[in-house]
């Protein structure tokens, strides 16, 4: 997909586990480097950066709650101290709260949007500022998800925090264009991995009959899909949201009482 320089840095947030670790890996196979950021999740972030260099490629981690400006303020500093070109970042720390809204918290709502949204505001603006004064272009990818096309019962939180970042995806792309910075979001489907399987043993079975390709999504998937996006082949492509799903947000029927 493109040969990156090997002094290139892709952010990858909420990269100590799950789909951030996927993605984090398979972008060290295309040559990048990779700054995995976590919080309080250091043991998760090396084993991360144990598999990025097992795959042919080097970084480093960096904890920083991607809510809190500061943090995030800290983690770009030290990008453009590393004197390395930042390439890419994908925004996919996020949480979720399972809860109909009217017994939703409303603290447990505010972690919901500083996390989701907030967290990818702030990634996206220093990204941005960092790639702005660099003057040579680059890749934003967002982490959204299905829960904003589809009203999912109980995930409404979650659900506001994505539709949001769908369309801050489109006017960061209005905005960047012109300085050749793309951005992009991925959605992903029903994803089966370590947690969904622990939320729900037959979780893979359940989505896979609701989904047209008949089996769950996978975080290589998903990981397959960012590559993409940050690879020359997708070099026209911009504002755009990819839904990784299967076929499932064209055909839904919601499985669960």
């Amino acid at each position: 997909m493109g040969t990156p320089q090997s002094s290139s840095l892709v952010v990858v947030t909420g990269a100590s586990s799950g789909i951030g670790r996927s993605i984090a890996i398979r972008l060290a196979a295309e040559g990048y480097q990779i700054v995995v950021d976590h919080f309080r999740d250091a043991e998760g972030a090396e084993e991360t950066l144990k598999q990025v260099r097992a795959a042919g490629s080097d970084g480093w981690s960096f904890e920083a709650d991607v809510g809190d400006a500061a943090e995030v303020a800290r983690l770009f500093e030290s990008i453009g101290d590393s004197g390395r070109r930042l390439h890419a970042v994908v925004n996919n720390a996020a949480v979720q709260t399972f809860a109909p809204l009217v017994e939703l918290a409303e603290a447990d709502f505010d972690r919901t949007l500083r996390t989701n949204l907030k967290g990818t505001f702030l990634c996206l603006q220093h990204a941005a500022r960092l790639m702005l004064s660099a003057g040579m272009g680059g890749c934003i990818v967002n982490i959204g998800s299905g829960a904003s096309k589809v009203p999912f019962p109980s995930l409404g939180d979650y659900a506001c925090s994505k539709s949001a970042i769908d369309m801050l995806t489109k006017v960061a792309a209005v905005e960047l264009g012109p300085s050749k910075i793309r951005v992009n979001c991925v959605a992903p489907g029903a994803i089966e991995n370590e947690r969904t399987r622990r939320e729900s043993p037959n979780y893979a079975q359940t989505w896979a009959s609701q989904t047209p390709l008949r089996r769950a999504g996978t975080e290589t998937d998903v990981a397959n899909s960012v590559a993409f996006l940050l690879s020359d082949e997708a070099d026209f492509i911009t504002g755009q949201t990819l839904y990784v799903d299967g076929g499932l947000w064209t055909k839904i029927e919601w499985p669960y009482e």
